[in-house]
């Protein structure tokens, strides 16, 4: 039960990712009208479930509007968030500094390849398919039969290298 929930995962983002694609990109909608959108849907589903649960005097045994998360919970969530701002704002200063040379020309290359790709596709179209690569990537790691296909060819990959340096260590 544990492997079909895992894998479940990556097709669950796949498919919200394709409605958001579908919604923003060829009904040429904002991403604020799909927030709406989904919101209403919301609404009107609790609205009906409400009115069905009321008919049939079946009790809500959890109110929504007192869920509360714990105060570990927010301050790990601020500080991830502080972490991983932190982190790229020191990149870009040392970058920037010119200090570290390769890392000045790999954010110079990184937001020229970026641009570049800008000119050619759409952001959205770019954020869907590295989503789509993201959830393919998901669902390879929790995949038995492919993570075992993917283990044998690494091997035998690791298998040759480690072969042709030890020809190269005999000469």
């Amino acid at each position: 039960m544990d492997y079909r929930s895992e894998v479940g995962k990556p097709v669950i983002v796949l498919i919200c990712g394709s409605l958001v694609y579908y919604h923003c990109a060829h009904r040429n909608s904002s991403l604020v009208s799909l927030v709406s959108d989904v919101l209403i849907v919301l609404l009107c589903s609790l609205a009906i479930l409400g009115l069905l649960f009321r008919q049939m005097n079946i009790s809500v045994p959890v109110d929504p509007l007192e869920w509360q998360i714990s105060q570990d919970t927010a301050n790990s969530i601020v500080a991830w968030l502080a972490n991983t701002i932190g982190a790229a704002e020191s990149v870009l200063r040392v970058a920037a500094t010119g200090h570290d040379k390769r890392l000045f020309f790999k954010v110079v290359f990184c937001l020229y390849m970026l641009s570049a790709l800008g000119r050619l596709v759409s952001g959205l179209t770019v954020a869907y398919a590295g989503l789509c690569l993201f959830c393919l990537y998901m669902l390879a790691e929790n995949s038995q039969s492919i993570s075992a296909c993917l283990s044998r060819f690494l091997r035998r990959t690791n298998d040759l290298a480690e072969e042709d340096a030890a020809e190269q260590d005999t000469m």
